[in-house]
């Protein structure tokens, strides 16, 4: 991935600038974008959009998807409406600035498929600010987007997240307790012989008898010297993949 100057990063076919957004272009991001299997989904929500990143990933990947990112962060959500204007597929996107327990109280509309790069972080602290709300439990937790998945999934859709190890084992438990259910898992490695970093998950309203179950492991021994699953998986995104 390409710096294009000090706010933005330039990919393929997009840029994002995300210098108003509490959390910056990352490889959960990039990951979670490029892996969820939203092949025949018409209509995607992104939950948490940010800088809009996914968003416009969903877009590139599906020619056929309108996708809506809804973001509590003012300042974020017009950072992502700008990107999403500086792209090539404007005309299938929709950044709504509400939370996400207001937008599922108030929507009536249903998804095909619901992509989150959920916060993670609990919360150590009394002071609230906006990297606090991006990373940490405090507008969205596990239950909030268990339940919006839920409400606005239709019958056969699919959510997609991103968590650590943990964090992710504990949303996969708390998910089959509503009969939200894991279908897919990839297990992210940082490097061969590091553990477990991260967790891509997908969920159905249905049980799946046989999950599916892989590995992804991101680098070699050398920074940046990227495996080639992963640049299988992202070259359609970063510039010198």
């Amino acid at each position: 991935m390409k710096k294009k100057n000090n706010t933005s990063f330039q990919f393929k076919q997009f840029s994002i600038e995300h210098d108003r957004c509490a959390m910056k272009v990352g490889t959960d991001g990039v990951l979670l974008g490029a892996w969820a299997n939203i092949e025949n989904a018409k209509n995607i929500l992104d939950i948490g959009t940010g800088s809009g990143l996914i968003s416009i990933m969903m877009a590139q990947r599906n020619k056929n998807a309108h996708i809506v990112g809804v973001e509590i962060d003012k300042n974020a959500a017009l950072q992502a409406q700008e990107n999403i204007n500086n792209s090539p597929w404007k005309d299938r996107l929709k950044i709504i600035h509400q939370s996400i327990q207001n937008y599922t109280q108030e929507t009536l509309f249903l998804f095909d498929h619901i992509i989150s790069n959920p916060p993670f972080f609990s919360v150590q602290e009394n002071k609230i600010d906006a990297r606090k709300i991006a990373r940490q439990t405090l507008t969205l937790n596990d239950l909030d987007l268990i339940d919006t998945s839920i409400q606005l999934l239709k019958k056969e859709g699919k959510l997609s997240i991103i968590l650590p190890f943990t964090e992710g084992n504990y949303f996969i438990n708390e998910a089959a307790k509503r009969n939200l259910f894991l279908s897919k898992k990839t297990n992210v490695y940082p490097k061969k012989d590091k553990p477990i970093e991260r967790l891509l998950l997908e969920f159905k309203k249905s049980e799946t008898k046989n999950i599916l179950n892989d590995s992804i492991i991101i680098q070699k021994e050398k920074r940046n010297d990227w495996t080639q699953e992963y640049i299988q998986l992202t070259q359609a995104f970063y510039l010198k993949m």
